[in-house]
């Protein structure tokens, strides 16, 4: 007879977490979910953050979450309701210039800059929507795994073959175009395709988000690839706003889970991993409390997961050297502002609430402009003329800001993930937030005026507060070595560990980061198998 309480424990109610609990109840288990911070989500969340202003407070918008999921959970009669930008992207330029970006416009757009890059705009987008397309079917699938079993290395060879199928349908063009986006930089790549740099800007934004790397950084055309394979409401590329914000996507979630008989606590932090017999047999709380399970899956960064709550004697030397060595960081800086007025820009000035105000505003005009944010960043700690992404939602969504008022997420790039010369965030926090709202000011003369409260987050907040190890957004840089079947290490790409048991559920794992609900998914599958066989694995 099992003295376990559970069928599975799951280690955070981030997204990713909740979905594996609630395929893993649909299968007929008995799921338990263990939050630490007192609300689900994750980074994932809606909170206000000033008297009558309320905002997602880390993620901030819409577009990587997996239809099937949102299907398959009945997301939509639990509350989600995801609404498009009017306008996709605007970048506010230098010179008093700007290029918008939309379903309709952006070649004429850019043929405002180029008319060569706009004769030249419909075949990029091709090019890029082909290779998307692989993304979007290997989404949900387990990627090959390096094993040492017979037995099962005939089944990683089957699945080895099915991805290969998947690649010889690419033509050679697109298959030389795969090995590009995998291992080139985004500006070289953007180099061979366009001329005019407010358009390489435009497209190349996508290659540094997340990512403390220069466009011009080896492999940042993957993580351009990685921000295009998402759709909203059966747009294919597009993004979105989630009404409520980010929160309700994960409370959807919730509800959604708990139908389906999850238990969810809140106020519910991990100390440790129990291992009985080599093989996770639950959890113990900070409070002392011991929750037992058949098994255990971590939605945490993985390094976070094997240096801080599985006993190191537990797990293989080379297991947890690579775990050790997990590169996390994505040089992010994270804000959230009360509005009493909209933002007015010098370049398209507007007295109400225009297209552009639902737009992606960013402010990096240039691939060299990244580059040198990047070197500064390298250097002294942070850019001295950062890239900042600011969405402004209160746009499309009237119910986070009291009327006439607004609320603006500020998405900042590029700061040191751990400050150098034994500086600490704590010191230096309200420094570099000035100096974000004060490059918005270049372009939004009022902006700084207009602002009557603001939520900061360094890199170590939203580590402190999200367990973003480095504030890495993405739990593991998506770099070659850290991606498909080496996340997070080559023979352990199955959402299996190297500890019987434990299980990894979070996007540490394939395909990676950001809002796509992919990784619980896939980790749901693999878990309901070993289920099925007793946990014998």
């Amino acid at each position: 007879m099992s003295t376990h309480a559970h069928d599975v424990v799951i280690i955070g109610a981030g997204h990713n977490g909740l979905v594996c609990a609630a395929y893993l109840a649909a299968a007929g288990l008995k799921v338990k979910v263990l939050e630490q911070r007192s609300v689900v989500g994750g980074a994932a969340v809606t909170e206000e953050f000033h008297p009558g202003f309320r905002n997602s407070v880390a993620s901030y918008t819409v577009s990587l979450l997996q239809p099937r999921i949102i299907r398959d959970l009945d997301l939509h009669r639990h509350g989600l309701e995801i609404v498009h930008r009017r306008l996709a992207n605007f970048l506010p330029l230098p010179d008093g210039g700007y290029l918008k970006a939309g379903e309709g416009i952006t070649r004429s757009e850019i043929a405002r800059f180029s008319p060569r890059d706009a004769d030249r705009y419909d075949a990029y987008g091709a090019e890029i929507e082909a290779i998307a397309d692989v993304l979007r079917a290997l989404a949900l699938q387990q990627p090959p795994n390096l094993v040492g079993s017979w037995r099962l290395g005939l089944a990683e060879a089957w699945r080895a073959l099915a991805t290969g199928n998947r690649l010889r349908r690419l033509t050679p063009p697109q298959r030389r175009t795969l090995l590009d986006l995998f291992t080139k930089s985004a500006g070289d790549y953007l180099d061979g395709w366009f001329e005019a740099d407010a358009v390489k800007a435009l497209f190349g934004f996508d290659s540094i988000v997340g990512t403390y790397a220069s466009p011009y950084t080896p492999n940042t055309a993957y993580v351009l690839l990685h921000h295009v394979f998402g759709e909203v409401n059966g747009r294919k590329g597009a993004w979105g706003h989630a009404i409520g914000g980010m929160g309700a996507i994960t409370q959807a979630m919730a509800r959604s889970a708990r139908e389906r008989g999850v238990e969810i606590e809140t106020d519910a932090a991990v100390r440790e991993v129990i291992i009985e017999r080599d093989r996770a047999a639950g959890v113990v709380l900070q409070d002392g409390r011991t929750v037992r399970a058949r098994a255990v899956a971590g939605n945490v960064n993985p390094r976070l997961l094997f240096e801080r709550l599985v006993p190191p004697e537990a797990v293989p030397a080379d297991f947890l050297e690579r775990m050790r060595r997990w590169r996390c960081g994505s040089g992010t800086f994270r804000m959230n502002v009360a509005l009493s007025a909209l933002p007015s820009f010098t370049c398209l000035p507007s007295d109400g609430v225009a297209d552009h105000h639902t737009a992606g505003i960013i402010i990096a005009p240039s691939l060299a402009y990244m580059d040198r944010a990047y070197d500064d960043a390298k250097r002294d700690g942070w850019s001295r003329e950062p890239i900042v992404e600011m969405l402004i939602p209160s746009t499309l969504d009237d119910s986070l800001a009291p009327k006439g008022a607004h609320v603006a997420s500020l998405f900042c790039q590029h700061v040191q993930p751990q400050l150098s010369g034994g500086r600490s965030w704590d010191d230096h926090r309200d420094e570099v937030a000035d100096l974000m709202v004060a490059t918005v000011e270049r372009h939004a003369p009022g902006f700084a005026a207009s602002i009557v409260g603001r939520q900061i987050l360094s890199p170590l907040d939203l580590e402190r507060t999200f367990g973003l190890v480095g504030g890495d957004i993405f739990h593991g840089a998506l770099s070659l070595d850290q991606i498909f079947s080496a996340r997070p290490m080559l023979g352990y790409a199955d959402y299996r560990s190297a500890v019987r048991g434990l299980y990894l559920c979070g996007s540490g794992t394939h395909p990676g980061g950001g809002v796509t609900g992919a990784p619980g998914h896939n980790a749901a599958r693999v878990i309901i198998a070993d289920s099925r066989r007793g946990f014998r694995a």
